[in-house]
């Protein structure tokens, strides 16, 4: 059995309606990665739930996130592929971008998996409200008038695009990343305001669409959460590309022209452009949604909880990108699952934070798991860490597929890797394996003696192990 409730849009998720209110295990306020993850994982369970979110089912992720996004990215390698082609023996000539078609591809992936989903949430014992939750008491979820108590509350209520004291999001010349999903053209120019993981994914989009580009960051470099290391690779590549960026210079206005809008950056340095792209980052969603009412701590809009994602008030949880930390979909994923597991009284083990992997999309992409060398040297003294890079160039698949770039391990002398970190094309893909080694506490001498099939990609990996076990086969000592 299985219920969905919509107090919004009637028929909106394309399912039944049933009447509003009720008591359940588990009310969750949120149905993006985190509260769905949890809302499914409960069912198995054989806790009953409700879910509650004023949008779709799925959250931003789904609909304005991870997936459109890498969608447009596939597109962008698919048209630098062709422009590249001769490179292969190959000739093809690249007409032009189709936006309308590009967001067809775009929108049909995302469908695709609103159904899946929609399909999972109906086959289990899962009510799902539709409208705008808000906590009030400790135990209850309002929605439109009607109550939802639940002997446990799960906060999932995910994030929004930041901006800047005095920088106006237009959606027209100034826009958030949903705004720029959605465009219907590719600019013949653009600032991308921010130098993490949106903005680079995004210029690397966007320059693959024939677009000039520029990126500014307020910090030292691009990536700058990643290891200095691969900074540097981005940035040569991103030279290469011709993506323009202008690193450690703060933004501080942007005005309209006639033709778009101008940024002024520290030092009085100004850039034109078509559009600009407000790329800094991520806020939680909790405002006006009741939380401090019922006495959750929050630091600068975050809920603080304990190491097992507790809010220190009743049995209410919090999960995703409101909590402190990573700000990504499967971290939201494991801990639903986690507090689910929780709940229902498994007690599950609590999860690494720097364990879970972490890939920005872009071309290079970047893929890494553990601790940078700076922080390893900072934990563990300088004097018990060491590293080695393993340069693509000496990788079969890689030298196939024309990319450049590394792995690099950071070891504790006479212990395991705490740190793998990759740059190059495909490289999102090898990091299953090294979150395995990270949170496995893998030794070298232990990855050295797995087989990496040949020629691929993953056995970079492999070749950087066996170098660091002190027996190098396609490398140097």
């Amino acid at each position: 059995m299985w219920e969905l409730q919509i107090t919004g849009k009637d028929g909106d998720l394309g399912v039944d309606v049933s009447q509003p209110g009720g008591t359940f295990d588990i009310v969750i306020l949120g149905a993006g990665s985190g509260g769905y993850a949890a809302a499914l994982r409960a069912a198995e369970l054989n806790l009953s739930v409700a879910l509650i979110d004023k949008a779709e089912l799925g959250g931003t992720c789904l609909h304005r996130g991870c997936i459109p996004t890498k969608a447009l990215l596939h597109a962008a390698e698919v048209a630098d592929q062709t422009r590249e082609s001769e490179q292969f023996g190959i000739k093809a000539d690249l007409v032009g971008i189709d936006m309308a078609g590009v967001n067809a591809y775009k929108d049909g992936v995302v469908a695709r998996l609103y159904k899946g989903l929609q399909g999972l949430l109906k086959n289990d014992k899962i009510t799902v409200v539709q409208g705008a939750g808000k906590l009030v008491a400790k135990d209850t979820v309002e929605v439109d008038g009607q109550r939802y108590t639940g002997r446990n509350v799960i906060l999932a209520t995910g994030s929004y695009s930041r901006s800047l004291p005095g920088l106006e999001v237009d959606g027209k010349r100034v826009l958030t990343s949903e705004h720029a999903l959605r465009l219907d053209r590719v600019p013949s120019s653009a600032i991308v305001l921010g130098g993490g993981v949106i903005g680079v994914e995004f210029a690397s989009v966007w320059k693959s669409f024939g677009a000039d580009v520029t990126i500014l960051e307020a910090l030292p470099r691009l990536v700058a959460a990643e290891d200095e290391e691969v900074s540097k690779v981005v940035e040569r590549a991103f030279r290469k590309r011709k993506i323009n960026f202008k690193v450690g210079k703060p933004f501080e206005k942007v005005e309209h022209t006639d033709n778009g809008v101008r940024a002024t950056i520290a030092g009085g340095e100004t850039i034109e452009a078509e559009v600009l792209l407000v790329a800094v980052g991520r806020g939680p969603t909790t405002q006006g949604l009741g939380y401090e009412e019922q006495g959750v701590t929050l630091d600068r809009g975050f809920v603080i909880t304990n190491e097992r994602l507790h809010t220190g008030v009743g049995n209410i949880y919090a999960v995703g990108d409101i909590v402190p930390g990573l700000q990504l979909a499967h971290r939201g994923f494991q801990q639903g699952i986690f507090v689910a597991e929780e709940i229902a009284g498994l007690r599950p083990a609590v999860i690494d934070e720097a364990g879970i992997p972490r890939v920005t999309y872009s071309d290079p992409e970047v893929a890494s798991v553990g601790l940078t060398e700076a922080k390893a040297k900072e934990q563990y003294g300088a004097d018990k860490v060491s590293t080695y890079n393993y340069n693509l160039g000496g990788n079969g698949k890689s030298q196939i597929l024309k990319t450049a770039g590394f792995v690099k391990l950071v070891r504790v002398e006479d212990g395991p890797v705490v740190g793998v970190h990759m740059v190059g094309a495909r490289m999102g893909e090898l990091v299953g394996e090294a979150q395995l080694i990270y949170n496995w506490e893998a030794f070298p001498a232990e990855v050295a003696q797995l087989v990496h099939a040949h020629p691929t990609q993953n056995e970079a990996l492999g070749e950087a192990f066996l170098a660091l076990a002190g027996k190098p086969l396609h490398a140097h000592a």
